[in-house]
């Protein structure tokens, strides 16, 4: 988690000082943190409450923004379906993007029914609260000194950079590649849709074709796993070379 936890902390810090700036009171700004705990659902929602907006508005942003975790859950269900549901309500509080991208990375087969794998768990354990730790301690730092942090420093750019820098640190083959590319063609394509839905237009259009890739027929989707499948041989073969080097 070193790796991604400055932009992580990042965004925190940007999350923390936009509250208190947005109108929020320091008590409200860390009750919001502490409990809400997403940071795009918690810069979308900011404007909405400082306009009086009605409260059904308020929750039906937040539900759209967050409805990536819907499509994350699912994913996880198989992995964790075994505990208790007080335990996964806390991987489901704890839970977020960059730890859903690590953990499948790292756990990319299910396992079968009444398996229970060693390491799973206790993987997604260390990655979320490392995750939690490196956003809300700048969250907390930006809403206590939100008044002492100019905003000519551009705190939301530099937390756009470090993302961009785990995002290409994470595109590891053509898979990821084509995934990252189809995601965010649809996200601009979408991005005039209300409540950030375009967020969600994204992720979905990049599970599917993670979808296509494993799955699926026809002679396109043939053609592209033969394509994808060549590119993973050629990675093996040059590890092998180094590995006969060393």
């Amino acid at each position: 988690m070193s790796a991604v936890s400055l932009g992580i902390a990042a965004w925190g810090l940007v999350t923390g000082v936009a509250m208190v700036k947005g109108g929020l009171s320091v008590p409200l700004a860390l009750l919001m943190s502490f409990t809400v705990f997403a940071g795009s659902a918690q810069l979308a929602v900011v404007p909405l409450l400082m306009l009086g907006a009605p409260v059904w508005v308020i929750w039906a942003t937040a539900f759209c923004v967050n409805l990536r975790f819907v499509i994350f859950s699912a994913q996880w269900r198989p992995y964790f379906m075994r505990f208790s549901l007080k335990t996964r309500m806390a991987l489901g509080y704890l839970s977020g993007d960059i730890n859903y991208v690590l953990f499948m990375k790292r756990y990319p087969e299910p396992p079968a029914e009444g398996e229970a794998p060693a390491g799973q768990i206790e993987y997604f354990w260390g990655t979320v609260t490392a995750n939690y730790a490196a956003w809300q301690l700048p969250s907390l730092i930006g809403i206590v000194l939100a008044d002492a942090i100019p905003t000519h420093w551009g705190l939301g750019f530099a937390g756009t950079l470090a993302l961009l820098g785990l995002i290409c640190a994470l595109v590891s083959d053509r898979v990821t590649l084509l995934s990252a590319a189809v995601a965010g063609a649809a996200a601009v394509a979408a991005f005039a849709l209300p409540f950030k839905l375009h967020i969600v237009v994204a992720i979905a259009a990049a599970v599917c074709v993670g979808l296509l890739i494993e799955g699926g027929g026809g002679d396109a989707d043939r053609r592209l796993r033969g394509w994808l499948a060549r590119d993973r041989s050629r990675r093996n073969e040059a590890l092998k070379r180094q590995a006969t080097a060393a």
